[in-house]
């Protein structure tokens, strides 16, 4: 499952990101596009680590999601 954030609005970033994770949890790993915004990027870092998800960036600005720790 991939989420692309381009075109998303900051302030609609953590309900969008943290919904997708919670309803996609059983199709692991998940992708989020952040592009190269470094703000995004770190608006999804922080909704990741808020609910205790495994992720790693692979490539800048797609982030990984792979599960919960």
């Amino acid at each position: 499952m991939i989420l692309d954030l381009h075109g998303v609005k900051h302030i609609d970033v953590d309900m969008l990101v943290e919904n997708f994770i919670l309803m996609n949890q059983n199709s692991f790993p998940l992708t989020v596009i952040c592009g190269n915004s470094h703000r995004m990027i770190a608006l999804v870092n922080t909704v990741t680590q808020r609910i205790g998800c495994i992720t790693d960036m692979y490539r800048y600005g797609i982030i990984t999601v792979a599960g919960f720790i």
